[in-house]
This record gives C-alpha cells, structure tokens and sequence, in this order.
C-alpha cells in the first residue's frame, strides 16, 4: 500500500556556496529537485515549501552564545570574531559563507517541520533531503555541520512519541546525533560507518553502547573500507530486524548520506545506488512514520542519482533508469543512466566473520535492553510551528494549505498521552 509522502523543497537552498574547493556542494539539492521533477516522482507527494527554523528553534538544543554567533558571523565582519572561530570549531571544514544562518534556519525547519506532520499523523514519511547533518554539537561546528536539524527534529518527535529509532547509512559515524541521546533510552541511535585509520569523526567504536539510562541504547556497526551492497546489506538487514524487535520504535529518523556510495570524493566505500536504496525500501517497509534526511555524499551527479532513486523508493515509483531531461543533464554525462555500472579498485575489507561477529555482538546487547522503554507524558510542550495566536501555522505553499479537519486532528493528538512507567522527568530535560 503507498503511504502518505510528503517532500520538503526551499527553491534557495541550493544557492548557498561553501567556498572554493569545498567539497560540501548546496547546490546538489537543486540538481536533486530538478530530477525529482523531471521524472514526474512530484504527482505522487505533497510538496512543502518548508518552515524556516528560528534562533529559538536551535537553541533547543544549540548554546545560546554558539546561535547567536551563527546569526552575526559574516564574511565581511569575521575579523571581529577571531577569538570565537577556534571556541565554535569555525575556518576551514566549517568555513563562515553567506547567508550562513540562513542555510542553517532553512535546512533544520524542514526537518522541523517534517517531525510536526509525521507526529499529527499528516503524513506517514517525511522527505528532507537538505537536513541530515548529523556531526553538529551543542557548543560548535564540525564536519560541514552548523545546526544538527537530525537531533531537533528527534526532539520535536519525542513530544509524541515515546521511542524514535534513529537510523544512520552515512559513510562518517553520526556523532553529533549519538552523543545527544547518549544517555536516554527514548532515542536508540544505530550508525554502519567506516572505523579505523583515523577516519572522521574517529568515534563509533562497537564498543560505544551508551551510558546511564541510555546503557545498550547506542549502537554502532564499524565497517572497514570497500564494503559492497551484498555485505553491507548482510549486516544491515538483520541488524535493523534485531533493533525492532527489542526497541520497538514508534518513529524513526532515516539519515541517507550518500557519501556510502562508491566512487564519493570522501568516503571509501563501495555502494550501488541500489544497495544504498535496498537500506531505505527496507525501513520503509517497516511501516513506522519515518523523517528522511540527507546527510553526506561529495560526487555530485552520484548524490544526485542516490537520493532521486531513493525518492522513487519512497512513493513506490519505478522509474526509467534513463535520466530525463533536465536542466542538469550535462552532470550525468556520459552514460545518462541514474545507476551506472559501479568501478572500483577499493577491495572490500570486511570478511564474513567479521561482519557475522559485529552482527552477534549488537544482538547480545540488544538484549540487554529489559523492554522497549515506555514513558508517562501529561503535559505536551508546545508546538514548535505554532503562531502566537496558537494557530497552526499554514506552512504549505498556497496551494497545499492544511485543512481545518487537519487542524481538529492535531488538537485531537495533542490531547492523548502515552502510559509507563519511566519518570516525567526525562522529558523534561531533552525538551529543554
């Protein structure tokens, strides 16, 4: 049965520039759009232009001094903030560009925006393929991260939702996101991510599980180089089953760094577009509301190609593996295909025992985990899209506008609370 999608697209956000020589390229997203457009996948979603995200929307979980230095840094006046650069992580991988805030404000709404719907039940997945950075911390920048969207958009799920799985398939461990919720079993993290050799951001040990409440609730899957669809997909299919089976989610936050693909500017692996999709048709198949987001992934035409398959996926669209034409086709020269055939000179390091003794060693700490976690809520934070007159905001473009029988049903969920039997107080404290 096709669920409900619903597709997040700011026409600006792909005009923003790191820098010369950057390899994190905005500009993919319009490469991205044009395909989803140009092969038609539009007919079969809402289209959003999103919610751009406030200062105060950040600070839920950003410092207050590190937010307000993203809205004031600017190219022009970085000299007057030399002393912060090296305090918030800011130069060379996270350079100050134009528009800074704004990238950050229009990329962390969408994903905002997304856990909104998905948690008055609007729309069954969610598709945000500007969000996804998931190396952001509380106090700085790091790894072309600013404003981690992935983990306040977790927050806003968590008002709702008693257990989010958050899934991660980029190349580079998700540690902004793990180090969040390391100590709260309401959000299991699971990252497959190169390890070793000093690769970035260097955590994401299997031996990282979390810590106090959170004990058992981290999961990581430390891959070594050249991994191809057949092993990774042995890894990550029981894996995720073993996950669902002892968490029991209720959301879940799809990140699809397309930096897992093989022939990426960054990364090591060696990943088909399809073995990357096989990971995504597979949580969705799942059947729990799900918030998908970008992430990684530096050869541009391939993230291109990555996500606009994956985006069929979503919506249970087979589509030519003829590119159509667009106002990119150039990009995607000279076979035109959106899977082409995969060279690599990367052997795959990760032998079948090695994969069979990470896939072991994550279920017998799974089942550490006593019982999925449930968790008593009577007070609902307020929303975060809301107006000041307590409307729902009408964040759509004019001609998708929320109905008022939408409006009811939100107020509708918004008076349920969940039972259990864990302390109030937890919540109290991600929703500060």
């Amino acid at each position: 049965m096709t669920r409900k999608v619903s597709y997040f697209y700011n026409p600006d956000v792909g005009n923003f520039h790191y820098g010369p020589g950057h390899p994190m390229k905005p500009h993919r997203l319009s490469v991205i759009h044009s395909l989803v457009m140009n092969y038609q996948l539009h007919k079969k979603m809402l289209i959003y232009r999103p919610y751009k995200a406030s200062a105060h929307d950040m600070c839920r979980f950003h410092s207050e001094e590190y937010i307000e230095f993203l809205q004031r840094v600017t190219p022009q006046n970085i000299q007057g903030y030399t002393k912060y650069l090296s305090h918030f992580n800011v130069g060379d991988d996270c350079p100050v560009f134009d528009g800074l805030f704004e990238f950050c404000a229009m990329y962390t709404g969408a994903s905002l925006e997304g856990a909104q719907k998905l948690n008055y039940s609007l729309s069954e997945i969610c598709v945000n393929w500007s969000g996804g950075l998931h190396h952001a911390k509380k106090f700085e920048a790091s790894g072309f991260c600013y404003v981690n969207d992935i983990v306040i958009g977790i927050l806003e799920l968590l008002k709702y939702h008693p257990r989010v799985l958050y899934i991660d398939i980029d190349v580079h461990h998700g540690d902004g996101v793990q180090e969040a919720f390391y100590l709260t079993d309401r959000v299991m993290t699971v990252s497959f991510h190169k390890y070793g050799n000093y690769f970035f951001p260097g955590t994401g040990d299997m031996y990282e599980i979390g810590a106090e409440s959170g004990r058992y609730y981290s999961v990581n899957v430390p891959l070594k180089e050249g991994i191809d669809d057949q092993s990774y997909v042995q890894v990550f299919k029981p894996i995720i089953s073993h996950v669902m089976e002892f968490y029991r989610p209720t959301a879940i936050v799809l990140q699809c760094g397309a930096d897992s693909l093989a022939g990426d500017r960054l990364g090591c692996f060696s990943l088909s577009t399809k073995g990357h999709g096989e990971c995504v048709k597979f949580v969705k198949d799942l059947n729990v509301p799900t918030l998908v987001v970008g992430g990684g992934g530096y050869t541009l035409r391939n993230v291109a190609r990555c996500w606009t398959y994956e985006t069929s996926l979503l919506i249970d669209e087979t589509i030519s593996n003829d590119i159509p034409m667009n106002d990119y086709l150039e990009f995607f020269a000279p076979d035109f295909t959106l899977h082409p055939e995969i060279v690599t000179r990367q052997e795959n390091a990760n032998s079948k025992q090695y994969l069979d003794l990470i896939v072991r060693h994550v279920y017998d700490n799974l089942k550490m985990c006593q019982h999925a976690p449930s968790v008593q809520m009577f007070n609902i934070p307020e929303d975060a899209l809301q107006t000041d007159d307590g409307k729902i905001r009408d964040e759509s473009d004019p001609d998708v506008r929320i109905s008022q029988a939408d409006e009811d049903r939100m107020i509708e969920a918004k008076n349920e609370f969940y039972d259990g039997d864990n302390d109030n107080d937890k919540i109290g404290e991600l929703d500060k």
